[in-house]
């Protein structure tokens, strides 16, 4: 019976030696992501930059108050409200770098930031373009005060609007996020009625181009406004979607993906998915 049962253990790990080199196999893998994911962040980071950043997204500690934050791609250290959204719309920005592309541009002049949060997207294209000036338009008070704190050493070249970007003049009120979490990186908003109070005022993009040169190109227009594009798109954007050289969108939801493809398309864009984004390139 000794002999039999060693023989029947035997076969029995055999048989299972290709599950194990499977699973050996699917765990090396996932290291090396993991690994190459880590140096690609530090890469970008820095690795004394990358160790603040880990403790700070990671740490389950409960805190409060502010802290600091920096790139090799921002010129200054970024501000972040603990325990906010803010430290993940610096890690779509400067650790997974969402808007490398610009790195294409040829000597971008005017960038217009719609849904610009709390700066860091501002931040980027500031820094990696020293020419450009840059419009930024936020309606959350919280988050508009923490935009022009970390814009606040580019004040001859970024101009901040408080107000939701909307397809026309009108007053808006804020309303509980569909999309997302929720956090301040998805504050929405939409058009008050007659009656009701409004929170904010709405500008469109005629508006931000009225102080502009009648010939002024926009180099970028940035679109991340948890919805508002449905709005923005529906009507008017043959008004100005002809000045625009480069577009970059996250579409929110089917209905606000049909009506951006619809308003496109009398216009010659490349249109490119990048992720969470659309980039959208006029042809030459």
């Amino acid at each position: 019976m000794a002999v039999s049962f060693s023989i029947t253990m035997k076969f029995d790990r055999f048989d299972h030696m290709p599950l194990y080199r499977a699973w050996g196999q699917s765990l090396g893998r996932c290291i090396m992501s993991k690994l190459q994911k880590y140096a690609r962040s530090i890469e970008n980071l820095g690795a004394g930059s990358f160790a603040r950043y880990w403790w700070h997204q990671k740490s389950k500690l409960p805190r409060t108050g502010v802290f600091d934050l920096t790139s090799r791609y921002a010129q200054y250290p970024l501000q972040c409200r603990a325990r906010t959204s803010d430290i993940d719309v610096f890690k779509h920005i400067y650790v997974l770098r969402e808007y490398a592309f610009l790195d294409e541009m040829e000597n971008p002049g005017l960038i217009i930031d719609c849904g610009a949060n709390v700066g860091m997207s501002t931040s980027y294209f500031l820094g990696r373009c020293p020419e450009a000036r840059v419009i930024a338009i936020e309606p959350d008070p919280g988050n508009y005060q923490q935009l022009m704190h970390n814009t606040a050493n580019y004040s001859d070249r970024v101009t901040g609007i408080q107000a939701g970007v909307w397809s026309k003049q009108a007053g808006l009120k804020f309303v509980d996020a569909p999309f997302g979490d929720g956090r301040a990186w998805a504050i929405c908003v939409e058009e008050a009625l007659p009656g009701e109070p409004v929170d904010i005022n709405a500008v469109s993009i005629p508006q931000i181009l009225a102080d502009e040169p009648a010939d002024q190109r926009i180099s970028l227009l940035k679109i991340d406004i948890e919805g508002a594009e449905l709005s923005l798109f529906s009507e008017n954007a043959e008004e100005w979607l002809g000045r625009v050289d480069n577009l970059v969108i996250e579409l929110h939801g089917p209905e606000c993906e049909k009506v951006f493809y619809d308003a496109i398309k009398p216009f010659d864009f490349e249109v490119i998915p990048s992720g969470g984004v659309v980039i959208c390139k006029a042809k030459k």
